[in-house]
């Protein structure tokens, strides 16, 4: 079996992203607004220098659509915003499109703005922070009338979900471009499969299968807090360990293959029931399970049926599979890129039975999706993808809470679910207290199924 670290991330791609620009088409509607023209130089910051961001500001900058430069940048940590900037400078260090002088470096709480305002109207902003900070940072975008990328997740919980939800409303009405990064939707692979699906190659899909088991990813196992860090800025450090930063491993890792699988089915499940268990815990003091183990029900009866796991030394796999009333599919084989997607006669997936395979090499969604956002930009094409985006969101928090709580969960219910788990986010400082606070043993409050019934912790 394909291990699934030797997939390129979108940190690793980096590496690549100056030799690989493939362009696509954006066939939509124009309702002209803020946009850039064809010719015209797009402005980018980057809000949030971890991998993701860096990662995102390298397909950016690798787009051949018309000249784009990135001018500022801004994070909570220093650390990070040099790292950040000498992973991007040494791919772009003879290129104009690299101008980020000392003074549009910013750090703090405060920041988003400062390297916002940097901007003009019709420029972008990539938002790559931990995703609690997603509402605020995008309530300012659309008030200085700024093109958006956000790294997924979108949301953590019901109240961020609504939040994010009314924003979309508002960037729409703008006519504000925004992509979100659920990138398998922009893999030409996964949407021929989507379009022989809906052709009926494997009749009705009635149970879609997916796995992401692998060892701990990120920082989901989070040890206990150093003496030379705030708990603040630990929590934001390692925001996979904290529901209220990130949702969890859960909704940070899962969501590529809850996505990719109901839009296949295209839709979105009414209910989730779940197992989850922490096993192997260590001194890690995260919220995290370390497996989870989910049945979705979609309206029609249709199961899609999630396990994942982040223990070392058990058997991975990275992969999503469709099965319908005709035959079975390949959603995704290996990590996200490529997909190899295929489709085989039946439900035994083995070489005699393939109908179909996706040409390969495939062309890679990271940069496919910043292609297209900036196609849309520069030509006037109607593109956002947040209410699709907090819609994934919000089956990822549906399973996790179901199995943080031990109860069943609607798509209703997790919507209008009132507990937010980091309340007056806008409103931090570089002193505030974490708004997760430790026990007097040390530990953070976890989820306890069937105790703790109707919030997560």
């Amino acid at each position: 079996m394909t291990d699934p670290k030797s997939s390129p991330s979108r940190r690793e791609f980096l590496k690549t992203t100056g030799l690989v620009a493939a362009a696509s088409a954006v066939s939509q509607a124009a309702v002209p607004l803020v946009h850039a023209g064809e010719s015209h130089l797009i402005q980018v910051a980057l809000v949030g220098c971890g991998g993701r961001g860096t990662g995102a500001a390298a397909n950016a900058l690798a787009t051949e659509s018309g000249p784009i430069k990135l001018v500022a940048m801004a994070d909570v940590f220093d650390h990070k915003l040099k790292s950040s900037y000498d992973e991007l400078h040494k791919e772009y260090c003879c290129c104009e499109e690299l101008t980020v002088d000392e003074d549009k470096k910013f750090l703090g709480f405060d920041a988003y703005r400062k390297a916002m305002d940097c901007l003009k109207p019709g420029d972008v902003v990539i938002l790559a922070t931990p995703p609690a900070f997603r509402w605020v940072h995008f309530t300012y975008a659309i008030e200085k009338g700024l093109n958006v990328f956000m790294e997924k997740p979108v949301t953590v919980d019901g109240p961020t979900s609504r939040k994010m939800l009314a924003l979309a409303e508002k960037s729409i009405q703008k006519n504000l471009k925004v992509g979100v990064g659920l990138m398998c939707r922009h893999c030409k692979a996964r949407q021929e499969l989507f379009d022989r699906i809906r052709g009926g190659q494997i009749g009705d899909i009635v149970a879609l299968r997916a796995y992401r088991q692998t060892g701990p990813v990120g920082s989901m196992p989070a040890p206990p807090k150093p003496n030379d860090i705030s708990e603040l800025l630990y929590q934001i450090k390692m925001f996979h360990g904290f529901l209220w930063a990130s949702g969890g491993c859960y909704s940070d890792f899962l969501i590529h293959n809850i996505d990719e699988c109901c839009w296949m089915k295209d839709a979105w499940p009414v209910q989730a029931k779940a197992t989850g268990a922490r096993t192997y815990r260590g001194d890690a003091i995260d919220q995290n399970f370390d497996t989870y183990s989910v049945e979705y029900t979609f309206d029609d009866g249709a199961k899609l049926f999630l396990e994942g796991r982040n223990i070392d030394g058990c058997d991975s796999e990275f992969a999503s599979y469709a099965h319908g009333t005709k035959g079975s599919a390949v959603i995704s084989t290996s990590s996200h890129t490529p997909a190899k997607c295929r489709i085989y006669k039946g439900q035994k997936m083995v070489k005699k039975n393939l109908a179909w395979a996706y040409p390969q090499p495939e062309l890679n969604p990271y940069q496919l999706e910043w292609d297209q956002l900036l196609e849309a930009i520069r030509k006037d094409h109607t593109y956002n993808e947040v209410k699709r985006g907090v819609e994934a969101n919000l089956v990822a928090s549906m399973g996790r809470m179901a199995a943080h709580t031990g109860q069943i969960v609607t798509f209703e219910e997790m919507l209008s679910c009132p507990h937010e788990f980091g309340p007056d986010v806008d409103k931090l400082t570089m002193y505030s207290p974490a708004p997760l606070q430790a026990g007097p043993n040390g530990k953070y409050p976890y989820p306890e199924p069937g105790i703790k019934r109707d919030r997560e912790y």
